[in-house]
């Protein structure tokens, strides 16, 4: 089992900036990818970004391309999400999942951080 823990969210400005982290702890030598979805209320949970555990190749919705970042501390097993040019629909609940086969869903998943974006 792989344990996440997803902190660093909280009220930002339009415009402004927020780094994500999320401490992976437990079977993290099982990771494949780690992903960071979202869920703004009444929508469903869509993806926002992955990292390739194995060659740190990165994958990003369009609505976020050139805008977040997502990134590795290997040493750590812990994946950041670097958000810049926030704008009011990025306000959603964040969570960090992990995938543990090869090829299939993100299994494992977070609590949760809130990001609130005010114009």
């Amino acid at each position: 089992q792989v344990q996440l823990v997803e902190s660093g969210g909280g009220l930002v400005q339009a415009g402004g900036s927020l780094r994500l982290s999320c401490e992976a702890s437990g079977r993290t030598r099982s990771i494949y990818a780690v992903g960071w979805y979202r869920q703004a209320p009444g929508e469903e949970r869509e993806f926002v970004a992955a990292l390739s555990w194995s060659d740190n190749k990165t994958y990003y919705s369009d609505s976020v391309k050139g805008r977040f970042t997502i990134s590795r501390d290997g040493a750590k097993s812990s994946v950041y999400l670097q958000m810049n040019s926030l704008n009011t629909g990025d306000t959603a609940v964040y969570y960090c999942a992990a995938r543990t086969v090869r090829v299939g869903q993100f299994g494992s998943w977070g609590q949760g951080t809130q990001v609130t974006v005010s114009s």
